[in-house]
């Protein structure tokens, strides 16, 4: 692309940071044999320190394997959007960054929607179109496999089960996968606090029913009086919804023993990250669903990690994808949860990646967020498409091509890249050709899939679903007969208290057991979207 070629207005040497970014030694003009605009774009790509390689330059209509394209390893938790057209590459590039960072020792979370991205596992092969794009981006390619852990919610499908008691879900993701309104909502929320505060553990759906039911029966009618009430009505709605939730087959994600987020966090004996591969396709049907599951993990591990600040790596990379499924219809209340989890997250070691087809996917204040962009081509059919076009454009910076033209003629495998520089600036806006994965690009065998999965260290954990003594036991129980009393016995001639049971025995004792006591029985903490904090 020549110089006439830049975007009306636009300053070709758009960035003037560049220069700056260059690594010790490197050209700040970069790589000889470009024209300044491109060269300028080259040099704002030139990182000293760690970093994933994400390909190589396109300039003019060539690809200059001279110009890396790089993303600062410590910059990966300043969260990022992989956009495109459906098959236009991204599942691939989320292979390939999924790639670096286990190699890097960074563990990584894919949701695996097509069932494509199980091949992370196993050592690619080598074809005319690897070597053919390895050879124009200057890659060494190998091939290679990674230390994988696969998951099922509920154990639908190839996976260890991914379950979450009812109870730490909370009411507002519940009120989402339910399709509740917000009357509903803060209906379903009453029902919880009731429950935390009774100590009535909701581990599954008959165990929330059993709770619904009670307190719209003659004895537990009385029982929200003071807090609000619970309409028959809106009671009738929840429990209706939840006879059509368990119709689709959809109890089995809520139980024990519930899946603790900490295991996204281990790495290899070898030192990489581990992949931790959510598998979805036997639930692709259902993406309130499983979009919704996913904002659960995310929001538990908000809750359990310690902030570490700004840290040489992040401690995991999350890539949430579908992301368009978890904003369409999400009230002010659940929007404003996601993009204060995503603001905070950040100083806990955790990059959030969504991926979907257009930034106007993703809610200007979340997009405003996610500071390394990769946003494969886009199509303009219709005027809608133009549209959500010229929306895309304006979200990147200032730009030495024109990108509109661009965006609609990238390849598969082709992006527009801008990421934080390591002085957490943004770089010049770079078209890439991306790399090609290491690993297997496609499925694993099922056989070998469950293979992997019984072989799992974590299979033993999870695998059996246990059904034990909760809401649903403790208020269907028959009433226990109250004992007779017993005879009386003679009392034995009384003795002098030792000094320990003076202690216990005194008043002050007491009153600090029913303090201690008064707190360890109330209400559950609950944190964002109205999850439950863990208790290890």
């Amino acid at each position: 692309m020549s110089d006439r070629d830049a975007a009306p207005g636009a300053d070709p040497g758009a960035d003037p940071g560049a220069d700056r970014d260059a690594g010790p030694g490197a050209d700040p003009r970069g790589p000889a044999g470009l024209p300044d605009p491109a060269r300028r774009i080259a040099a704002g790509y030139a990182f000293s320190g760690p970093a994933l390689d994400l390909g190589a330059l396109l300039w003019d209509g060539g690809c200059h394997a001279d110009a890396p394209i790089r993303v600062p390893l410590p910059m990966l938790n300043r969260h990022g959007l992989v956009a495109g057209a459906t098959g236009t590459g991204k599942t691939k590039t989320l292979q390939l960054i999924a790639e670096q960072l286990s190699a890097q020792g960074v563990p990584v979370f894919l949701a695996d929607i097509k069932g494509d991205l199980s091949g992370i596992a196993r050592p690619g092969q080598e074809n005319d179109r690897v070597r053919q794009r390895s050879g124009e981006v200057g890659q060494s390619w190998a091939p290679a496999g990674f230390p994988a852990e696969f998951y099922a919610l509920g154990g639908l499908g190839h996976g260890i089960p991914v379950r979450a008691t009812v109870t730490s879900f909370g009411p507002v993701l519940l009120s989402k996968v339910l399709g509740l309104n917000q009357t509903q909502e803060q209906s379903l929320g009453l029902i919880f606090h009731y429950a935390d505060t009774k100590g009535l553990e909701l581990i599954d759906l008959k165990d929330l029913r059993a709770v619904v039911a009670f307190l719209t029966s003659d004895e537990g009618r009385p029982e929200l009086k003071g807090i609000g009430g619970l309409s028959t009505a809106t009671a009738g709605v929840i429990l209706r919804s939840l006879t059509a939730f368990e119709a689709q087959g959809m109890a089995d994600f809520f139980g024990e023993p519930e899946f603790d987020t900490a295991g996204f966090l281990r790495t290899a004996d070898d030192g990489r990250g581990i992949v931790s591969v959510l598998e979805l396709p036997a639930v692709q049907d259902r993406p309130q669903l499983f979009s919704t599951f996913l904002m659960w993990l995310l929001a538990d591990l908000f809750h359990d990690l310690p902030e570490i600040g700004d840290a040489d790596k992040p401690k995991l990379v999350f890539f949430f994808d579908e992301a368009h499924l978890l904003f369409n219809g999400a009230s002010k209340a659940f929007l404003d949860s996601i993009t204060q989890t995503v603001r905070l997250i950040r100083s806990k070691g955790v990059g959030v990646f969504f991926v979907t087809q257009t930034p106007k996917d993703v809610p200007a204040d979340v997009l405003g967020q996610l500071g390394n962009r990769v946003q494969h081509a886009l199509r303009a059919f219709t005027p809608d498409d133009q549209k959500a076009l010229r929306a895309t454009v304006r979200t990147f910076p200032r730009s030495a091509y024109d990108l509109e033209e661009l965006l609609t003629g990238l390849g598969t495998g082709e992006a527009v890249v801008t990421v934080l520089s390591e002085n957490g600036a943004p770089t010049p806006v770079a078209a890439t050709r991306l790399r090609a994965p290491e690993s297997l690009m496609g499925p694993l065998d099922p056989a070998e899939l469950d293979d992997a999965v019984r072989n799992s260290p974590l299979h033993g954990r999870y695998a059996q679903a246990v059904d034990r003594e909760s809401a649903y036991e403790k208020l269907t129980a028959p009433p226990v007969a109250a004992p007779p009393p017993a005879a009386p016995r003679e009392r034995p001639a009384k003795e002098e208290p030792t000094l320990v049971e003076q202690v216990v025995g005194s008043g002050m004792f007491k009153s600090l057991a029913r303090s201690v006591g008064t707190q360890l029985g109330r209400e559950i903490t609950r944190s964002l979207f109205g999850t439950a904090r863990r208790r290890r």
